[in-house]
């Protein structure tokens, strides 16, 4: 069955995976969560996919679960809202965080709930000039998740982190720039191009090297100084013998630039 709310584009390496559910603001339903868990497992495999940007259509990048979908009869507790993130949005944050490959997430208007909290699980996030931020979950009597709980006290800090997640103020993107949230803040009519120039940058660089820096970087939340430092020697043991550190070492001596193959 071909994917209803997820567009796929691939082009110069760049997996463009686009949540187009427009008019509830992309937010989530279990349709659309199955088709982009089964789009990123996708790009983990295929050696083509040396990057993924994550984008939305229309004025939100994404608002979150979808609520009609999860009270159909009307009773906000005829669903088992547990089940529901181990479900859905569990499965996106792993294939985010473990694929050795890097994320970038273009917010393209607001994120709010689980659509700030899987922009965040991104390795590099540009917002557009106007687009906010929003842990929505205390408004209605829940929690972060998403990986909220786990990725805001270690990007901006346990207080931080606290003010958002339990006020759940809405926050501007220039804001989240200033905080460490995301990466950049660009005009909104060149947020397509600059984040499919950085992700097909990423793409043209060394992906093995890449993914063992993003696994290192996943282990140092649990590690202590001397197992961080022993794990280190295990990755630049297998970061040297990738073909593309062969390339990088050759065009460094030799005066050109490296043409990595991602192997």
């Amino acid at each position: 069955m071909p994917p209803q709310h997820i567009q796929a584009e691939h082009r110069d390496g760049v997996l463009k995976l686009t949540l187009d559910r427009p008019d509830v603001l992309n937010s989530f339903n279990a349709r659309m969560a199955e088709e982009l868990v089964s789009a990123l497992r996708l790009a983990a495999s295929d050696a083509a996919t040396r990057a993924v940007l994550i984008t939305g259509i229309g004025r939100g990048f994404c608002a979150g679960q979808d609520l009609a979908e999860v009270m159909p009869d009307g009773d906000p507790q005829s669903s088992d809202l547990g089940e529901v993130v181990a479900r859905q949005y569990n499965p996106i944050v792993r294939a985010i965080r473990l694929t050795e490959k890097p994320f970038v997430c273009a917010v393209n208007g607001v994120a709010a709930g689980a659509g700030a909290n899987i922009a965040f699980a991104c390795d590099l996030v540009i917002a557009a000039e106007g687009a906010t931020f929003i842990q929505s979950f205390s408004k209605i009597g829940l929690i972060p998740d998403s990986g909220g709980t786990y990725m805001l006290p270690r990007l901006v800090g346990l207080q931080r982190a606290t003010w958002l997640a339990m006020l759940g103020d809405k926050i501007d993107a220039n804001r989240a720039r200033e905080w460490g949230l995301i990466y950049d803040v660009v005009p909104a009519s060149a947020l397509a191009d600059i984040s499919f120039e950085l992700a097909r940058r990423l793409a043209a660089m060394p992906t093995r090297a890449l993914g063992l820096i993003k696994r290192g970087f996943n282990a140092s939340a649990r590690n202590d100084l001397e197992a961080q430092l022993a794990l280190e020697v295990e990755l630049q043991r297998e970061a040297g013998r990738t073909e593309d550190y062969a390339e990088g070492v050759r065009a460094f001596v030799e005066k050109r630039k490296p043409r990595f193959q991602g192997r």
